[in-house]
């Protein structure tokens, strides 16, 4: 009979289960399964804002109205609207550099310097 941990299902606690990654300097490191979510959650919650934020501030306006009761100014909106737009594109710009951060990093480790400098070269 066999007893491999994925046949008790009903004992895993899936929080505490960890995902192997290895860093940019090369050592190995375990992240956990929520650590993972929300690592890659990160551009899900910016990017859903963007793309659900109405462009006019009288309908984000009524929107605020309907999901709390609390009214606000027409120029209230178009400030917190702005404000909201600055922080997503802010947050995936962010994103986007930590990114290209962690695949440079990981081209510079896999390929050595000299083989990446000339990369860079010849794109430009």
């Amino acid at each position: 009979m066999s007893t491999h941990d994925c046949c008790s299902g009903a004992e895993r606690d899936l929080s505490r289960e960890t995902v192997g990654t290895v860093t940019t300097d090369g050592s190995q490191q375990s992240m956990t399964r929520i650590r993972w979510c929300l690592d890659h959650g990160g551009w899900l919650v910016p990017s859903a804002i963007l793309v659900l934020l109405p462009k006019c501030p009288a309908c984000l306006a009524a929107y605020i109205v309907m999901g709390t009761g609390i009214g606000l100014s027409l120029s209230t909106v178009r400030t917190l609207r702005l404000l909201l737009m600055t922080l997503c594109i802010a947050s995936l710009s962010y994103l986007t550099v930590r990114q290209r951060h962690r695949v440079m990093a990981l081209i510079f480790r896999l390929k050595g310097i000299g083989s990446v400098l000339q990369l860079l070269i010849d794109e430009v």
